[in-house]
């Protein structure tokens, strides 16, 4: 992405990452209808509106989490183009519908495009990355999570009772057979590498 200034909406992607209460409320509140409304008028109805919405949301708290989120557009653009995305893919999967767009939408700039690419980027990454993961044997899940949320391989080595070294060479081995992996996959290729 090139640098740009951060947009002051970044308050809402912030609050997501740090799971605040009153600015998801806020998000809820302003622009979830926009949201309902646009699927309503879509061939959905209001639980696949807030199946989208939530989908959206977890998306963007693990992209959040992962501090690879900054905004540079209005948050409600670049909300309602990721919901709306979503929402065509799910009506494409389920074709057999009759489908009615309605496209009286204000035209999306080009700073949240390329926002939205850049998160369903992040997305398809995230689902390669855990469906990959659960491959991996049982000790390898778990050497893997804790050395995610403890940052010691100390620690990590007292958890699992055993010693430093082999924590180390565990993890090394783990994380090239779960780099190999996702590497060989199809998908992998597919991606853009940001």
């Amino acid at each position: 992405m090139s640098k740009s200034t951060i947009h002051p909406d970044q308050i809402y992607i912030d609050g997501l990452a740090n799971n605040d209460s009153a600015i998801i409320q806020s998000i809820y509140k302003k622009f979830v209808p926009k949201v309902v409304h646009y699927i309503r008028n879509n061939s959905g109805d209001e639980d696949k509106a807030q199946d989208v919405v939530q989908e959206i949301m977890i998306l963007l708290f693990n992209q959040a989490k992962a501090n690879k989120l900054q905004l540079t557009c209005p948050f409600d653009a670049y909300f309602f183009l990721l919901c709306k995305r979503k929402w065509l893919n799910e009506i494409k999967k389920s074709s057999n519908k009759g489908v009615t767009i309605d496209e009286d939408m204000p035209s999306i700039n080009e700073p949240t495009e390329e926002m939205v690419t850049e998160t369903e980027v992040f997305d398809e990454k995230q689902k390669l990355f855990d469906l990959m993961f659960q491959k991996l044997g049982e000790k390898c899940q778990e050497l893997l999570k804790l050395s995610f949320t403890i940052k010691s391989m100390e620690e990590v080595a007292e958890k699992l009772n055993v010693t430093y070294g082999y924590v180390r060479k565990k993890k090394s081995l783990c994380v090239g057979q779960l780099t190999q992996w996702i590497q060989e996959t199809n998908r992998f290729k597919s991606l853009k590498i940001t």
